[in-house]
C-alpha cells in the first residue's frame, strides 16, 4: 500500500510505501528534503506534520523528543506514513539534483597527519564520474551490509581531471570500520560506496558573507566548500573557524594558511580548546563557537555552515540564533554522529 506525501509550502508531492521512511522515498525520487545522518540521530530532517499519521522507527530523544512528537513534529528519516500525509518543510534546492549511485573505489593512499586522523584518497571509475555538491557525503557499504558515512573533502570540479575523492577519518577505538582503516587498510583495496547524500552544501546563490565553522574532522566538507568557492571565483567574504584540542589536531593548518594567503576574501581563524605547553600557542583558545560570537556581534546578514561534533553544532545554532540574530534558515549543519552516538 502506498500513500501520498505532500510538502508545503513548495506543494511537491510523491508516493511512499506504508513501511518506507518518507526520507528514503524522497531521496530515491530526487526530492530535496533537508537531512543529515538518515539514522534518527541528528534531527536535521525534523519537520512539522500538518495532516495525516506516521509511525516512527527507532530514533534518539535528542533528535526528536516525546514532547516534540506530541506537538506534531516528525523525523522523516524514520517516519513511515500510515495515511496520506502533509508536511511543512523547506525543500532544499539542488539536494536531489544528482542521482544517488553505487560504485567501486580503489584506495590510492592513506596518510595520517595526526595520531587519530587518516586522510584516504580513493580512485573512482574513470568513465563513471560521481557528481555531487561541495559539502555532501558518501556511505561505505561494508561486507555485512552496515554503512559508514564520510564527507568528501574534495570539490566537485576535481572529478573532471582525475575521478577520485579524499576523506578525513577520525579513529574511533573499537570502531568496526575505523579500526580497519588505521590497522589493516592498504593501497589498492577496493571499497564499495554509495552517494552523494546530504543537504549540507554551499548555497551558491545566497547573498551576504559566509562563516564556515568546523571542529575536528568536520573540516573535511568545509575544505570541499573552500576549494569550490575558490574554483568558482566566489567573491563573498568567508571567515573559516576551525576548532581542535591541540596543535597536532590542526592537521591541515598549513593548507589553510596558504589558502587564506592566496584568497583575499578568505580569513582563517584556528581555535584550540586545550593547547599543550609544548604547542607554544599564541592564537585563539576556548570553544570555537565563542570565537565566532566574540568577532561577530551581529550575524543577521550571514550564512553559517557548521560541521563536526554534535555538541558544537547544537550549541552554535542555539547561541547564534538566540544571541547574534542569525536567521534560523541561514544555519546549515552536518552533525558528525558516530555509531556510538546512535545507540
Amino acid at each position: 500500500m502506498t500513500f501520498n506525501v505532500t510538502v508545503l509550502p513548495s506543494g511537491v508531492s510523491f508516493e511512499v510505501d506504508r513501511n518506507e521512511p518518507i526520507l528514503a522515498a524522497a531521496i530515491e525520487k530526487g526530492i530535496g528534503l533537508p537531512y543529515g545522518c538518515k539514522d534518527g540521530a541528528c534531527g536535521s530532517c525534523k519537520c512539522r506534520l500538518v495532516e495525516g499519521r506516521v509511525i516512527h522507527g527507532a530514533h534518539q530523544a535528542k533528535a526528536l523528543s516525546a514532547e516534540e512528537e506530541e506537538a506534531g513534529m516528525v523525523l522523516t528519516c524514520v517516519a513511515a506514513p500510515q495515511t496520506d500525509v502533509v508536511l511543512e518543510a523547506r525543500t532544499v534546492a539542488g539536494a536531489g539534483e544528482f542521482p544517488v549511485r553505487k560504485m567501486p573505489s580503489r584506495v590510492i593512499s592513506i596518510d595520517k597527519p595526526a595520531p587519530d586522523v587518516a586522510i584516504i584518497k580513493l580512485q573512482l571509475p574513470a568513465n563513471d564520474k560521481l557528481a555531487y555538491h561541495a559539502g555532501q557525503y558518501i556511505e561505505f557499504i561494508l561486507r555485512d551490509g552496515s554503512r559508514r558515512s564520510y564527507s568528501m573533502a574534495t570539490a566537485p570540479h576535481t572529478q573532471e581531471t582525475q575521478p577520485g575523492i579524499e576523506l578525513h577519518i577520525r579513529h574511533m577505538p573499537g570502531g568496526k570500520f575505523t579500526e580497519h582503516v588505521f590497522h589493516g587498510m592498504a593501497p589498492k583495496e577496493i571499497l564499495r560506496l554509495e552517494g552523494p547524500f546530504g543537504s549540507f552544501f554551499l548555497r551558491e546563490d545566497a547573498p551576504g558573507p559566509v562563516i564556515l565553522l568546523a571542529s575536528g574532522t568536520g573540516f573535511a566538507p568545509i575544505k570541499a566548500i573552500v576549494e569550490h568557492m575558490r574554483h568558482k571565483g566566489d567573491a563573498r567574504p568567508v571567515h573559516l573557524y576551525w576548532g581542535c584540542r591541540s596543535l597536532v589536531d590542526l592537521y591541515a593548518h598549513a593548507w589553510l594558511v596558504e589558502a587564506a594567503r592566496t584568497t583575499p576574501q578568505l580569513t582563517y581563524v584556528p581555535v584550540l580548546s586545550e593547547p599543550k605547553p609544548t604547542d607554544e600557542w599564541t592564537g585563539r583558545t576556548g570553544f570555537v563557537h565563542l570565537a565566532v560570537m566574540a568577532d561577530f556581534p551581529d550575524l543577521s546578514q550571514h550564512q553559517v555552515y557548521a560541521c563536526g561534533a554534535p555538541i558544537m553544532v547544537e550549541t552554535a545554532q542555539r547561541e547564534f540564533v538566540t544571541h547574534r540574530g542569525l536567521p534560523p534558515d541561514n544555519f546549515y549543519a552536518d552533525s558528525f554522529t558516530s555509531e556510538a552516538d546512535k545507540h
